[in-house]
């Protein structure tokens, strides 16, 4: 499947065979939603790795990972950093995968370019490849660069899916996954592995559900033997691979048309706060599901502040937000008054936060279930 000349979203769910700032270089501006990148490692191997039993190594010894010099190898990082940075839309982020060979030089050009840095993540491999000469340590971990398209860029990140998904703690940035192998590890026909570098798909979709949503259009510049695709077509976004070598191209065609994608409703996922519509406290006294004049309360009744007619509130001489009085009486910064105050119905404490769902189901902006409005 080679790209002539067509938008993003015409050769999505494509690979282009072909070398990859050529193909770059078709793709139109601001086209494309994230950049999944692993480059050539220029592991700068002087001879062949060998086992203690005297047996070789099968490592990373292609041509596509030889480079001249390290001048060489950054020349041709800013060349496709800038054209993924040209054809990413505004909000558009890129991640970066290398090792200690490759991953510092990266950093720095994506930073020259005007990338933004968001995080490094550090993918621990559970099962690395040992130090056969035992002269270093092991190398247990590979290097991730999540960067946003510039500064002002508001890149995806599913925060609360990617919190759900870490038992409702904080995902942090060392991540732990296996190498890829198993039935998992594509072979070729003589049984050797098909990629010397193919990627575990459980980071990939990790990376995905973090900072994609479906439909997205998700472009993969090395994409060897197509674990972005298959987790992208399984996970409801749409992808863009380049591939240079024929036979890897082929490899991954054939793996990405056994993958099923999964339902709409499996791709369902935790709704940021953030992202939904804005109700604003005056909203639920405008709307008489609470009363100026009313009283709420902190969870265990201690403080009993009174509701004025223009949405603050009222105690111990002091008026405000419920946000800024929530903080106030707790000697606090900051505070979410939504869960902070309560009122009184059915005899039970409830928090405020359940009338802004009532007023967001009242104007038609989800479809929240009825609740008691405060007497």
């Amino acid at each position: 499947m080679v790209l002539r000349r067509s938008s993003a979203a015409q050769s999505a769910n494509r690979i282009i065979v072909g070398d990859c700032l050529a193909a770059l270089k078709k793709l139109p501006d601001a086209s494309v939603d994230l950049v999944f990148a692993d480059p050539p490692y220029n592991l700068q191997l002087a001879s062949d790795l060998m086992r203690p039993n005297n047996t070789r190594v099968d490592g990373v010894d292609d041509d596509w990972d030889k480079f001249a010099s390290f001048a060489d190898y950054d020349k041709f990082s800013r060349s496709w950093l800038t054209e993924c940075r040209r054809i990413l839309k505004p909000d558009g982020a890129i991640w970066v995968i290398g090792s200690y060979h490759n991953i510092f030089r990266l950093g720095v050009t994506l930073q020259d370019l005007g990338f933004w840095i968001q995080n490094d993540v550090i993918w621990r491999k559970v099962n690395p490849m040992p130090n056969f000469r035992g002269k270093r340590f092991t190398n247990a971990h590979e290097t991730l660069i999540w960067a946003a398209r510039d500064q002002r860029a508001r890149a995806t990140f599913n925060y609360e899916s990617l919190k759900a998904l870490n038992d409702d703690l904080q995902m942090r940035s060392d991540w732990l996954f296996p190498i890829c192998s198993g039935p998992e590890r594509l072979k070729d026909e003589g049984g050797r592995k098909a990629h010397p570098t193919q990627k575990p798909e459980a980071l990939l979709q990790r990376v995905l559900l973090a900072s994609s949503k479906p439909g997205d259009i998700v472009l993969d510049p090395f994409f060897g033997t197509g674990t972005t695709g298959a987790v992208a077509k399984q996970l409801g976004r749409r992808f863009i691979g380049i591939e240079r070598d024929p036979d890897y191209a082929r490899a991954a065609e054939e793996r990405i048309a056994r993958v099923q994608p999964l339902s709409l409703s499996a791709l369902e996922t935790v709704r940021s706060k953030r992202s939904e519509p804005r109700v604003p406290f005056g909203t639920i006294i405008e709307m008489r599901l609470l009363h100026p004049g009313t009283e709420l309360l902190d969870s265990r009744k201690r403080i009993r502040a009174e509701v004025k007619a223009d949405g603050t509130l009222s105690y111990g001489g002091n008026q405000g937000s419920i946000h800024r009085l929530g903080a106030i009486v707790q000697g606090k910064s900051a505070c979410n008054g939504w869960t902070y105050w309560h009122f009184e119905a059915d005899g039970k404490l409830k928090p405020i936060d359940i009338l802004r769902e009532e007023a967001k189901r009242q104007l038609g902006l989800s479809g929240a279930p009825a609740v008691i409005a405060a007497e």
